[in-house]
């Protein structure tokens, strides 16, 4: 018999695909203010302070999950609408999509300012300077990581925890992203959310570029390749889950990623991913559909454990 747990995730999923982010009053919006009002009480140059500040803010996160499971703990329709609902505030693949194809159809109108000031809603990157084919690879390389991160990593943790597991991964993602930049406010206060990110994504990460690699067929690549551009390339990239997962992509897209970006005028190299063509236009698409199809591989796998 499927479990409450197990058809809420599915169902937060499919909300997802239908409806995107909500669109008023977003929790995760919600605890993005609280977290900047308590960085401004407890911010220090420390990663003392900064650890305490995570574990205060995941902590306090995954509690509050905990005290909504207990609560519907008898109550299994309870358990699935509470489920369900806390799947769709955490996911964010409809969205993701939604934004890459935003970008395609400005460049395919040729419009390449717009479409450069549009992928910043993705990347962090400097866009002022990038041509199309920057562009294409800044959106692919976004789709790609964010797929893990915001589908495949969340429903993860719902499979393995239930709702403690789905905001306190939420939790944490979203302060690696607040704070766990490498800049100097941040690079003490923000270590402690940064590395756990990094242990949380670790798994999902791996599970989202070996989806990418065996799916590479629906969008005209061949596994092989995927697995050897992460192999070959991935190690060469900053980050350590970000790495095979956007490898993994350019393989099976047949495309070459990484490459030197721009961010804030500070540069950095992220190592060739990939031995196709650079992308184009054309190619975020089949990049949007490849990662439509990773999402409804992992719920489907997860809802049949």
């Amino acid at each position: 018999m499927v479990s409450a747990r197990a058809l809420g995730l599915v169902a937060g999923y499919l909300a997802d695909r239908i409806w995107g982010d909500p669109a008023r009053g977003h929790p995760v919006a919600g605890f993005g203010a609280v977290a900047t009002r308590l960085e401004r009480r407890m911010y220090a140059d420390d990663r003392r302070a900064g650890a305490t500040y995570t574990a205060t803010l995941v902590g306090g996160a995954a509690l509050a999950g905990i005290a909504v499971e207990r609560a519907a703990a008898q109550r299994p329709v309870l358990r699935f609408l509470a489920t369900a609902a806390t799947t769709w505030a955490v996911l964010g693949g409809r969205s993701l999509e939604d934004e890459a194809i935003a970008v395609r159809d400005l460049l395919a109108a040729g419009d390449l300012p717009a479409a450069r000031r549009r992928v910043t809603h993705l990347v962090g990157r400097d866009t002022d300077g990038l041509d199309e084919s920057g562009i294409a690879r800044a959106v692919i390389e976004s789709v790609a990581e964010n797929t893990s991160d915001a589908v495949v990593a969340p429903l993860l943790a719902g499979a393995v925890a239930g709702i403690p597991g789905l905001v306190a991964y939420r939790a944490a993602n979203t302060l690696d992203a607040m704070v766990g930049h490498q800049n100097e406010r941040y690079a003490q206060f923000g270590w402690a959310s940064a590395r756990l990110d990094d242990v949380l994504n670790w798994a999902p990460a791996r599970i989202t570029a070996t989806l990418a690699a065996l799916l590479a067929p629906a969008v005209g690549g061949r596994p092989a390749d995927a697995f050897d551009a992460w192999r070959r390339d991935a190690a060469g990239h900053p980050s350590p889950n970000g790495g095979p997962v956007e490898a993994a992509f350019a393989g099976a897209l047949g495309l070459q990623l990484g490459g030197v970006n721009s961010y804030s005028g500070v540069i950095e190299d992220r190592h060739t991913l990939g031995t196709g063509r650079e992308p184009t236009t054309e190619d975020i698409e089949p990049a949007a559909h490849l990662a439509r199809l990773i999402g409804h591989s992992a719920v489907g796998s997860f809802l049949l454990t």
